[in-house]
């Protein structure tokens, strides 16, 4: 069975590219992997298996 969780990410206006490279990498370390990303990288969806 999978869960989904959807992220609002705030990465404001200066390294952009970083800040969401490092929001991802810690939601990968807990198992998160990106299905979609909303408009303007405003928002993503994620999945991970539930009985891991």
């Amino acid at each position: 069975m999978k869960e989904y969780k959807v992220v609002h990410l705030k990465l404001g206006w200066k390294n952009r590219l970083q800040a969401l490279e490092e929001i991802l990498n810690q939601y990968a370390r807990e198992g998160w992997i990106v299905k979609e990303m909303g408009h303007s990288w405003t928002s993503a969806i994620l999945e991970r298996d539930k009985n891991r």
